[in-house]
């Protein structure tokens, strides 16, 4: 819980002031009984829409919830937004993305790391961009 709210939250809310995203906190999700459950933080602006799972210490782990969040999601949204989804999972000093293709029902996992500080411009550049489409 500490990680969430001082080290993910103010690199969300800085990217919030750059997008008017819109940001729900423990946004609660249930598409069938067997998959539901709570996102960490999903953020939309238009469209455009960002999943990130929030963990202790495994990104491994993380990135297996968020895959499943991720499908969720589409699942839920059929009808609307764009051909992707993005999603991040974040340990708070370390941030990792990945995207849906809804289309081929695909995920792929990004191969970089985003540390924070070190990477913090490069992580809220990518954070814009997903979020304002560009």
């Amino acid at each position: 819980m500490a990680r969430r709210e001082f080290l993910i939250a103010p690199v969300l809310m800085d990217s919030i002031d750059y997008t008017e995203a819109k940001l729900k906190v423990s946004y609660p999700l249930e598409v069938e009984p067997q998959l539901k459950g709570s996102l960490d933080y999903f953020l939309q602006a238009g469209n455009n829409l960002l999943v990130i799972e929030a963990k202790d210490e495994n990104l491994e782990r993380g990135f297996k919830q968020l895959a499943v969040e991720l499908i969720a999601v589409d699942r839920a949204m059929a009808e609307a937004g764009e051909n992707q989804l993005y999603g991040a999972v974040s340990i708070g000093k370390i941030w990792q993305f990945s995207v849906l293709s809804r289309p081929e029902k695909q995920i792929t996992q990004d191969l970089n790391l985003y540390r924070v500080p070190a990477d913090l411009e490069e992580l809220m550049r990518i954070l814009v961009a997903i979020l304002t489409g560009e």
